[in-house]
């Protein structure tokens, strides 16, 4: 499909999609009967923080772009009377409220994906849904705590300045090929001092000796409508797949009445990041430090099992081998 010239967007976005359909392969066995969105963190999925940042951001329609294998997520956020009305019976109000809290954080809507061809091809997927009106994507592997509002300043930032937003990160740089690598320059007209950026141009998933620079492209966008025209006709990139970051640097060469122009806000707060088994122990700890009903005892048993912590034999070390 294709479409003329499109009109810049006039109020803030008011939908979120989640692509959620890749396989989970870095958190195998874990992933391998259920989807790698659903593992817990601490005392929920990891889905529901990613829909908890949406909502919070006030975005209360959110499109999950699913596959085969995947409707344990959906079900997650359905109301579930038979087990509402056993705890409400028991007298067990807290366990009641979080059971419900999932399915009241916004109206939750599903499209397979079918093949899936890269982030690009998940993120076309949403066209019918998000129609012509600017929307945010939100990746299921990160997410961002509530006390930094990343989410929030990008919406405002697209709102204000059309085009597209991505989120972006320093990360160290022998880690910058996990990532699409920014070429930027500082965007002072955007009204909100250096950490908004105008971003030029991008490199998915670079060599570390051939980045560009050390500023990754993270789990978060909020992009024009236009970028569907651009990613029906985006070629297979990196790893054959069609690159959300291609289709994102060609709306970097548009103009803004084309609804291109691409901003980057550069985060500088607390990420969890659930994608991969270290990255997840860390989430869980920092997570679990920060609860008011688990952190003092979570941190009082943590600093004594630091201090008495042996290092394991190598025979359990080998067990534990991926």
């Amino acid at each position: 499909m294709s479409s003329s010239v499109l009109e810049p967007p006039i109020h803030r976005a008011r939908k979120a999609v989640i692509p959620v359909a890749g396989l989970g392969t870095r958190l195998l066995p874990a992933s391998k009967a259920i989807p790698k969105e659903m593992i817990t963190v601490v005392d929920r999925p990891a889905i529901q923080y990613v829909v908890e940042e949406a909502a919070e951001a006030g975005l209360s329609d959110v499109l999950l772009v699913t596959n085969r294998g995947k409707g344990a997520i959906s079900d997650h956020f359905d109301s579930v009377p038979d087990l509402e009305s056993a705890l409400e019976a028991s007298g067990k109000d807290a366990l009641l409220a979080s059971v419900r809290a999932s399915s009241g954080l916004a109206h939750i809507h599903e499209v397979r994906q079918g093949e899936a061809k890269g982030l690009g091809h998940a993120v076309n997927q949403a066209r019918d849904h998000v129609g012509g009106e600017p929307f945010a994507v939100l990746l299921g592997d990160d997410f961002n705590d509530p006390r930094d509002p990343l989410l929030d300043t990008m919406l405002d930032v697209q709102a204000e300045r059309g085009g597209s937003v991505v989120a972006l990160l320093e990360v160290e740089p022998e880690t910058i090929s996990l990532y699409g690598a920014a070429v930027v320059e500082e965007a002072p007209e955007a009204g909100r001092g250096a950490d908004v950026v105008r971003v030029l141009s991008a490199v998915e998933k670079p060599p570390v000796q051939e980045a560009p620079s050390n500023l990754a492209i993270i789990g978060r966008y909020v992009l024009h409508p236009a970028v569907f025209d651009v990613l029906d006709r985006t070629e297979p990139g990196k790893g054959g797949e069609i690159q959300l970051t291609d289709a994102l640097m060609e709306l970097a060469t548009m103009s803004t009445q084309e609804g291109g122009g691409v901003h980057g806000v550069v985060f500088r707060g607390r990420r969890y990041d659930t994608g991969a088994k270290l990255d997840y122990l860390k989430a869980i700890v920092q997570l679990g430090a920060d609860r008011d009903d688990l952190g003092v005892e979570f941190m009082a048993w943590l600093r004594e099992f630091v201090q008495t912590y042996e290092e394991p034999s190598e025979r359990l070390r080998s067990g534990f081998a991926d």
